[in-house]
């Protein structure tokens, strides 16, 4: 933070430039542990041909004492090891004992994440998005996790709740920030146009001036799998995601209003080429989505 209390780097991509060197070293570093690794190889299969095989060798043994009369002392475990089968069953019995402590409640109990009223389901566009997200390895550069830290809030907002992933199955925490956090992506602090998503995607460094992001110019060209979003919010069903069947069957139709609506509306802001067919439209749905439950929503 500077002096008056404002964040000192507002823009993620100015921390992300200055280490553009360091991921050259990361690389350099890789390159010499792989061909390490490579002549460690050689040097085995060299040292193996280099060998020679002997048949036969001399037993030997340590010569013992003749007096040894072994341990005088034993403690009360010697009795349960001494024995290969008692020794199972009485660790069998207490794996099954800790097992059941630990697993019991977690059958019991309903839920243990406090429940957010506001936060539903994906729509059925929203979660082909999210698949999409997945497919394309964006959790790899991008967290979806907000910590309740200053400088966190300030750049993102609010920080994250465990109720917001409730649906989420996997859920996309991330592990490491190439790119910036996305959970608050659609919220009113960090939301943006449809066109910004679409130019992003098909060339990040148009919005992004100095981003690392590849180009994902695919997403225009191909299309959405429509008839696999039956089959999808049917698994998220039985994983507890509480979509109705009658949403379930209406799910396609429901999907191709979303999608035609977001298409509109890239046309509107200059976007036209823009296809409610294609993935594109989809991974923009989802971005809008997160981040867009909980606002000014209390937590019961």
């Amino acid at each position: 933070f500077t002096l008056d209390g404002y964040l000192k780097y507002p823009n993620f991509l100015e921390t992300v430039n200055q280490l553009i060197p360091m991921y050259a070293m990361r690389s350099l570093g890789g390159t010499l542990y792989f061909v390490g690794a490579l002549m460690m190889v050689y040097n085995l299969i060299k040292t193996i041909k280099a060998g020679s095989f002997v048949a036969n060798e001399e037993a030997e043994a340590y010569l013992l004492e003749k007096d040894y009369k072994g341990v005088v002392k034993e403690y009360w475990h010697r009795a349960i090891e001494r024995k290969p089968i008692r020794m199972l069953i009485f660790a069998l019995v207490l794996i099954l004992i800790g097992g059941a402590v630990e697993m019991v409640p977690t059958f019991l109990v309903k839920s243990n994440i406090p429940t957010i009223e506001s936060v539903k389901p994906y729509s059925p566009l929203e979660l082909q998005g999210r698949d999409i997200y997945i497919k394309e390895g964006c959790y790899n550069c991008h967290s979806q996790m907000i910590r309740p830290f200053r400088h966190e809030t300030e750049r993102y907002g609010e920080y994250s709740k465990s109720g917001e992933f409730v649906y989420d199955h996997p859920f996309q925490w991330g592990s490491k920030r190439t790119g910036p956090d996305l959970a608050r992506e659609g919220s009113k602090k960090l939301r943006k146009s449809h066109s910004w998503h679409y130019n992003h995607l098909f060339d990040p460094r148009s919005m992004s001036p100095g981003s690392i992001m590849p180009n994902y110019k695919w997403l225009m060209v191909k299309e959405i799998d429509v008839n696999s979003t039956t089959s999808k919010m049917a698994v998220m069903q039985k994983l507890g995601v509480p979509y109705t069947n009658e949403q379930i069957k209406s799910g396609k139709n429901d999907l191709k209003v979303q999608a035609e609506s977001i298409a509109a509306e890239l046309k509107i802001q200059g976007i036209k080429e823009a296809d409610a067919k294609k993935e594109i439209i989809a991974l923009i749905a989802y971005l809008q989505r997160l981040g867009t439950d909980i606002e000014n929503v209390p937590i019961k």
